[in-house]
């Protein structure tokens, strides 16, 4: 196709991170260019109303992701938390021209087709507007991790409007889905730069609130 040669050329990107949007793109084009890439690619790819955003992470995202991950759990297997991984599992609601891919989502309790919970590293700003995207995903919490602090969000689907700065989610300052996790906790961990050391502290901190 046409669309995606085009679009070849122009993710050959030379910076660790940046990001390339795109307009009026068919919901077919976002499927075909999502088949074109295949499954483990390095590019992460976000569709909402025609718009297309092509993530290449960088080090530094990539880090990030895999020790909020790798905390969490840790902290699923110290308190017994059931739950599911989908990582970066595709998420896509065609009817409401919504597909995106989180850098850490999970199912807790119970294993669905959608996560309770989607994680994302913000490096670099984008165009997508995340919160509605993942609304219209029905992600029910979203956390961002950005420059070195966490956000987090919870929909709430009785008061929408209430929230509609922020696509119906509230800002929150204690997860919902983890209610017993230590926010603070977490964060001091995660702003270790060294990630053996923020898991022994991360597991000692578990342990100490037993």
């Amino acid at each position: 196709m046409v669309f995606l040669n085009d679009l070849a050329s122009r993710i050959a990107l030379d910076d660790p991170e940046e990001r390339r949007v795109l307009s009026r793109v068919s919901w077919a084009q976002y499927e075909a260019l999502l088949a074109d890439l295949g499954e483990g690619s390095a590019y992460r790819v976000l569709f909402l109303d025609g718009v297309l955003e092509i993530l290449a992470p960088s080090r530094k995202h990539e880090s990030g992701k895999t020790q909020l991950g790798s905390l969490l759990e840790l902290y699923f297997l110290e308190t017994e938390t059931e739950y599911f991984p989908m990582g970066s599992t595709t998420l896509k609601k065609p009817e409401r021209q919504a597909g995106g891919e989180p850098d850490e989502s999970y199912c807790i309790g119970t294993d669905q087709d959608l996560p309770d919970l989607a994680i994302e590293v913000i490096v670099a700003s984008g165009s997508i507007n995340r919160l509605e995207l993942y609304r219209r995903l029905e992600v029910r919490e979203v956390w961002f991790w950005q420059k070195d602090h966490l956000f987090l969000y919870h929909q709430r689907e009785e008061t929408p409007a209430q929230f509609a700065e922020t696509a119906g989610y509230e800002t929150i300052q204690q997860s919902e889905v983890l209610s017993g996790l230590n926010l603070g906790l977490l964060t001091r961990c995660l702003q270790n730069p060294n990630p053996l050391t923020a898991a022994k502290a991360f597991r000692q901190g578990l342990r100490a609130e037993r």
